[in-house]
């Protein structure tokens, strides 16, 4: 059930909040005189949540049920997801392809569509008409109005990230262990390319000639690419999706890494002259965390703390990373600016925040960390990590991040069986650097499915979000390819 309280916790008589938060009927009397404050502080949140989330009513557990298979034509929205107090749901459209991940809006500012990352293999599914193999979608493009799907590129790899950049373009990259990234031009008239070889870059247009408008980013680090988010002067924070121990025993896990171009971006838009870019070209960093303010010390227990960068070679970027030392971490995935943070005294420092999944089976609840960057051109410049966010066994396996626009709420959903998207407020004046608190504001019903991609639409008040690779077997396929649903969520307030 959902709690609803008609006064504030806060002004509840001492010995009916005991009550409430310990049991009266139950407790000892030793229990009765212990004041519980970490439950009054959430139960303060959940009664509290219209003017503190701008939500009601939060979710007290996940949801249940959901059997395969799941999808079924003429299934409503509403049955996909529980949600909170008054947000209400609907089909953006139910023709995204399988395994629809991460997502970015275009134009940024004024949104008509919604460009998405499709993190299905790359898997040939027939014939284009110039007879060239046909793979199936990597980069799709939905319209907001309509909800109606064009696939925009083809014969990637796991496609997760995807950002748009501040001169136009698109920047969507890969989750692999070879991952590759590529930058799209024009995106909204630009469709039915193909990436005929990895390894080369080789893309071709719709008409079977080498493309102009889409081009592999080998300057880039080569990694497993999930999270990122491009400043506007072209640098680029991403983070490698790697467990700790994949390598061999006792080898690290993802580091996180900058990209520095050559020629930093100074405004404007390129149009679809991909030559002007600044992704063309650059050099590649990974951060080290020392976690010793007067010496390079480094290594494992040194997850937060001040640290710097290290430079490495863009295809050999992992192994570089393990070999210099730089800190690695427990499946790092979705990453993003944060677009509050303000340092007076130094306006060209930046803070971003990112999720590392952990493993909910071995009691690694995850986490979020958050690492500010006094000045992200500069290799030589000064980081500082600090934890926002632990997971614990209700609230773990972090995933997708988005900040709410105009408030700064983190929303955090969870990579496991009926994952929840959580709200959490940013760090306030008091003593401690972790969020206030977080609510539950959503849950996926379907057991094979997981939520991802959130975002914001720039108003705030209204978010999307894919379900993914859902059992779907009942389901008609389109271009060939199975599907998966994505959502437009509304009633957001802005607290």
């Amino acid at each position: 059930m959902n709690i609803r309280s008609p006064i504030p916790l806060c002004l509840l008589a001492l010995p009916a909040l005991l009550a409430l938060l310990i049991g009266a009927g139950s407790a000892t009397a030793q229990e009765k005189t212990h004041l519980d404050i970490g439950a009054i502080h959430e139960a303060h949140l959940h009664a509290n949540a219209l003017r503190l989330f701008g939500v009601r009513d939060p979710l007290l557990q996940s949801a249940t049920g959901g059997g395969a298979p799941f999808r079924a034509p003429g299934q409503p929205a509403t049955a996909q997801v529980v949600v909170a107090g008054d947000l209400t749901v609907r089909y953006l459209t139910r023709d995204a392809a399988d395994r629809t991940d991460m997502m970015a809006l275009f134009p940024p500012e004024d949104p008509t569509h919604l460009f998405t990352c499709v993190e299905g293999p790359r898997q040939a599914i027939g014939v284009l008409p110039g007879g060239a193999t046909k793979f199936n979608p990597s980069v799709q493009r939905i319209a907001l109005a309509d909800g109606a799907v064009r696939t925009v590129l083809r014969g990637m790899r796991r496609c997760d990230g995807i950002r748009v950049t501040p001169w136009g373009t698109l920047l969507a990259t890969e989750e692999a262990a070879d991952g590759r990234a590529y930058e799209i031009a024009e995106p909204l008239t630009t469709l039915e390319h193909t990436v005929l070889n990895r390894s080369t870059g080789q893309i071709i247009d719709a008409a079977g000639a080498p493309a102009s408008r889409i081009a592999q980013r080998p300057a880039l680090p080569t990694l497993a690419w999930e999270g990122l988010t491009v400043l506007p002067n072209g640098v680029v924070f991403g983070g490698d999706e790697l467990r700790p121990g994949t390598a061999g025993a006792d080898t690290d896990g993802g580091a996180i890494y900058k990209f520095v171009p050559t020629t930093l971006h100074a405004g404007g838009d390129i149009g679809g002259t991909l030559s002007l870019s600044p992704l063309k070209a650059g050099r590649v960093y990974a951060l080290r965390v020392s976690c010793f303010a007067d010496q390079a010390q480094f290594g494992q227990g040194c997850e937060v703390g001040t640290g710097g960068w290290v430079e490495v070679v863009a295809p050999l970027a992992r192994s570089d990373a393990d070999a210099q030392g730089a800190t690695g971490y427990y499946r790092p995935e979705d990453l993003h600016r944060d677009p509050r943070f303000a340092d007076p005294n130094n306006p060209q420092a930046v803070r971003f925040c990112w999720a590392n999944t952990g493993n909910e089976a071995a009691a690694h609840y995850g986490e979020v960390l958050c690492a500010v960057d006094l000045l992200p051109q500069d290799p030589g410049s000064v980081v500082t990590v600090t934890r926002l966010l632990e997971g614990d066994p209700e609230f773990n396996s972090m995933d997708n991040l988005a900040f709410q626009p105009i408030t700064g709420h983190l929303y955090v959903l969870e990579d496991h069986l009926h994952g929840d998207i959580f709200a959490c407020l940013p760090d306030g004046a008091d003593r401690d650097l972790r969020t206030d608190g977080c609510v539950r504001l959503l849950s996926v019903v379907d057991a094979s499915a997981e939520p991802t991609g959130f975002l914001f639409h720039p108003e705030g008040t209204r978010a999307y979000l894919s379900i993914q690779h859902s059992d779907d077997t009942q389901m008609p396929p389109v271009d060939d390819y199975r599907t998966d649903d994505v959502l437009e969520i509304t009633g957001f307030r802005l607290p």
